[in-house]
């Protein structure tokens, strides 16, 4: 409470007619003949200045708590992105942490120091990769011939409920090794049609300088070369134009590029959705069916065509499509050479193959269920000025969509 008469308070001001005296208030200038209702009314103009003093405060302190949010939050965002971009590096094998045959000795030490390798092994087999790597040619020790030799042979004598059968020109499988595995089977794959083309006339000209199935290392070689020609620049750029030294995953784009620079005509197809409401892809296996299958008409239970290999790629993985069944109840199955089985797998395939055994190649439209897949399909060979065409065509690379 102010004194009453208190200038604090309101100064007394000249009476009014009545004579009564008057008060000032010496905030707002109001005028009051109750001396207790001035009072009141100068607390609350001191409370509200109280108010909005805490409130002018609260205000600056929300706006910095916000700001630091802001800040904390774009920080995170950055860790974060540094983390998935690291993160990226290291499942497509551009971590910098080693390649090919930094990963080979070092598992193959794993193995020495388990007890599953002996040291007079280990150093074989350093030596064998040496050479190997020297002259660029794959050792064979994960390679098993003769698949398609066995498919024909238990088609035609054992298989009751297939109509026809479609094989690719013979190849072999290679499965990912000590110094790949994880990452490998692109490569493994590209040495899959690699075997099947040596092995027909029709590609004999165009691959006369690549006779001998190349090793790991020197397919990464051959994808450089395919870049300094001039084919994907979008891709080169992604791997910062080196494969060597890394072991960086490839994909369908990497194989066309390859492919294509070798003078081979082929394409890239994209099963970008499913085809069906439940998530399959039959219009994948109408598009394998069309491509197998020749012109004439041809009744033959097993059918040997001219036609390569398939590069099958999904996220994660690739495999490669060596032919198809017909079925007689319409349904189609294809037949899928994986890099991820064993050659020991391999051959216990070839030393007794029956229905159930074969489940390790057969894969029907329930067995697809990735969202997208993308084939390399090759179909001839280039002239000088259809591989100048197509490499002028993947500076901006476009696939063909299905649907």
């Amino acid at each position: 409470m102010f004194p009453r008469g208190s200038s604090s308070a309101g100064a007394p001001v000249p009476a009014c007619d009545n004579d009564q005296e008057s008060y000032e208030c010496p905030l707002c200038h109001l005028v009051c003949t109750d001396y207790p209702v001035l009072q009141e009314h100068v607390e609350l103009h001191l409370e509200e200045s109280s108010f909005l003093e805490a409130r002018n405060l609260s205000d600056v302190d929300l706006a910095q708590r916000i700001q630091n949010e802001e800040v904390r939050q774009q920080k995170e965002a950055a860790r974060q992105e540094r983390e998935d971009f690291q993160k990226l590096q290291r499942q497509y094998g551009l971590d910098g942490s080693g390649d090919y045959k930094q990963q080979l000795l070092k598992n193959m030490e794993k193995e020495v120091a388990q007890g599953r390798m002996q040291p007079s092994e280990y150093h074989k087999r350093k030596a064998d990769m040496m050479e190997s790597l020297a002259f660029g040619i794959d050792d064979g020790k994960t390679r098993t011939s003769g698949i398609t030799e066995m498919l024909s042979c238990y088609y035609q004598n054992e298989s009751n409920d297939i109509k026809q059968v479609w094989l690719s020109v013979g190849a072999d499988h290679f499965h990912c090794s000590l110094g790949d595995r994880g990452w490998g089977c692109g490569y493994r794959n590209f040495q899959i049609l690699l075997s099947s083309l040596l092995k027909n006339r029709i590609y004999q000209d165009c691959l006369k300088d690549h006779l001998s199935i190349p090793c790991i290392p020197k397919i990464q070689l051959l994808i450089e070369n395919s870049w300094k020609e001039g084919f994907d620049p979008q891709g080169a750029s992604h791997f910062d134009n080196r494969l060597q030294g890394t072991k960086a995953w490839i994909g369908a784009c990497e194989i066309y590029s390859l492919l294509t620079s070798l003078s081979l005509k082929c394409q890239i197809i994209d099963f970008h959705q499913p085809t069906d409401p439940s998530g399959k892809h039959p219009r994948l296996f109408e598009w394998v069916l069309n491509y197998y299958k020749t012109d004439k008409e041809n009744t033959a239970k097993v059918v040997f065509t001219s036609k390569p290999p398939i590069y099958l790629q999904h996220q994660g993985h690739s495999r490669t499509i060596i032919g198809i069944e017909e079925r007689k109840n319409k349904s189609l199955c294809l037949l899928i050479l994986d890099p991820g089985c064993t050659s020991q797998e391999m051959q216990k395939l070839l030393k007794g193959v029956d229905s159930k055994s074969l489940k390790l190649l057969q894969r029907f439209v329930t067995g697809l269920k990735h969202k997208q897949y993308q084939v390399v399909a090759i179909d001839g060979v280039l002239s000088a000025e259809e591989k100048a065409a197509r490499r002028q065509a993947s500076q901006l690379f476009v696939a063909q969509r299905i649907p």
